[in-house]
């Protein structure tokens, strides 16, 4: 038996004895572990169609809660909980508004997964962290942005966007 992937899990459980081909000649159980792990894991069965990787189904499995979440974007952090608006051109106006913001936060999640950001953060303390960010507008009409700190300078360059001090908007 060869051992394909996830070798650091198999690691973290078992003294894996390998010869010099990479094939496994025997596998101790770590018992302390192994015992200190299990009284916080429940059990649970997956069925699937077409799935023959088991890592696969449980990341299929823990991603469903995106839609979940994507409902709980809308309605709580893009206020569309109830749509207050006069007319049917307000109301496709904010659907398209809203549309485009969870384009933007798939986005947003998909470079914290590339980036293994979701061991020091949350989708909402990540883009929160712009939030504190100020936009003043100086006597000439440039706008300026007030500070910003290094941790966002890095969060910036994760989505390839360059900070300045200063901002030139046409037309304003």
């Amino acid at each position: 038996m060869m051992i394909f992937g996830h070798e650091a899990y198999y690691k973290k459980f078992f003294d894996v004895s390998t010869d010099e081909t990479g094939k496994v000649v025997s596998a101790e159980p770590k018992a302390d572990i192994i015992k200190s792990s299990k009284r916080y894991y429940g059990y649970f069965v997956l069925v699937a169609n077409g799935l023959s990787d088991c890592f696969e189904a449980l990341k299929i499995y823990r991603n469903k809660d995106v839609v979940e979440k994507a409902f709980s974007n809308i309605k709580e952090r893009l206020n569309m909980r109830r749509t207050l608006v006069s007319s049917e051109q307000s109301l496709d106006g904010k659907l398209f508004v809203t549309f485009v913001s969870l384009i933007l936060l798939s986005y947003i999640k998909k470079i914290m997964q590339d980036n293994n950001l979701f061991k020091k953060n949350t989708l909402k303390s990540f883009v929160d962290s712009f939030d504190v960010i100020e936009c003043f507008r100086n006597s000439g009409g440039e706008l300026r942005l007030g500070e910003i700190l290094e941790k966002q300078r890095q969060h910036f360059a994760l989505f390839e966007v360059k900070v300045e001090s200063s901002l030139r908007i046409p037309g304003m």
